[in-house]
């Protein structure tokens, strides 16, 4: 499932969800507020992180966070989030 989903979010030119998008992801992620030995997985690169993030950091951080979520056994709830986004729910290369 992590393969397809990774292939998913690449598929049609995406890059990551749009900001408001993405920040429901991010707070779907668990343990992301925790600090601890494993860290935590990056904020999103949204708001002032929006304009100074390039198409491949928005894409590496959003791998980031799918990643974590399978490794903490969320990959089944983002999986059905991303795939059920809107195509304007998302940021694409050229946009």
């Amino acid at each position: 499932m992590l393969e397809e989903l990774l292939q998913y979010v690449r598929d049609e030119d995406r890059v990551c969800p749009v900001p408001e998008r993405w920040n429901v992801l991010w707070e779907m992620l668990p343990g992301q507020g925790r600090v601890g030995p494993r860290g935590q997985p990056g904020l999103p690169l949204i708001l002032s992180a929006w304009w100074h993030s390039s198409n491949s950091d928005k894409r590496l951080r959003l791998e980031e966070h799918i990643r974590w979520a399978d490794e903490h056994g969320a990959l089944a709830e983002v999986d059905g989030f991303l795939r059920g986004l809107q195509e304007s729910d998302w940021h694409h290369l050229g946009d």
